[in-house]
């Protein structure tokens, strides 16, 4: 059985959505691997021969550790095409890549810069600097997103939801610890309410037991 090391609210939330989609789709289920990154469970040595980098997600098949998104959701995609995470036409999978990648390695990233600013700038003012120019590109990163689902019916691609969904949900939602109120996005906030509600993702929602909106406003 294939095993998924993740976090609650984590980016592992995209494997775990794929492996709840391949197990409805397929009825092949995963074993679900609890890591608390708050008590630092990623840094224990156990963990770190899974994954040197000390993050999740980790995707476990056959003994065998599998790290970085994208790799993830290629392996998943390949192995169970009939769960149609990706598209198969050549040049639309080509694209799907793309802004999977682009998800990954330039929206993501823009995130650790608002939520660690301490990992870019050693003062304060610095941090507060690059928590402020990182929080506004975060914002035209999400309308950008915003544009591409706007004929989303209902999901990224059609009927079935995908990884893209599930990366979609998990950036407007660490959209609101950036202090990005989704209300302000209101066609992305209806998308991501209306994938919310697909069984597969509902069923990661529950056991990450995780909710849309974490913005709070300013007092």
């Amino acid at each position: 059985m294939m095993q998924l090391y993740f976090a609650p609210g984590a980016c592992s939330f995209v494997p775990h959505v794929g492996l709840e989609i391949v197990k409805a789709t397929t009825g092949t289920d995963f074993e679900p691997k609890l890591v608390k990154l708050h008590k630092g469970e990623q840094k224990t040595p156990e963990f770190l021969a899974l994954n040197p980098n000390g993050q999740v997600p980790v995707l476990v098949v056959d003994g065998q550790p599998l790290n970085q998104i994208v790799a993830i959701c290629e392996y998943l995609d390949r192995r169970f095409p009939q769960a149609q995470l990706l598209p198969v036409e050549p040049w639309a999978r080509a694209q799907a890549m793309s802004q999977l990648a682009w998800m990954n390695n330039t929206v993501h990233p823009t995130f650790t810069h608002i939520f660690r600013p301490e990992n870019f700038a050693d003062t304060e003012a610095g941090r507060a600097d690059v928590r402020a120019v990182a929080k506004a590109r975060y914002r035209e990163y999400l309308e950008r997103i915003q544009g591409w689902i706007a004929g989303a019916s209902p999901y990224w691609f059609g009927a079935r939801p995908s990884f893209h969904d599930a990366y979609a949900f998990t950036l407007l939602r660490w959209g609101g610890f950036a202090g990005i109120d989704p209300a302000t996005l209101p066609a992305y906030k209806a998308y991501a309410e209306r994938v919310m509600a697909a069984p597969p993702v509902a069923a990661a929602l529950e056991r990450e037991r995780i909710r849309l909106d974490t913005f709070k406003a300013a007092a």
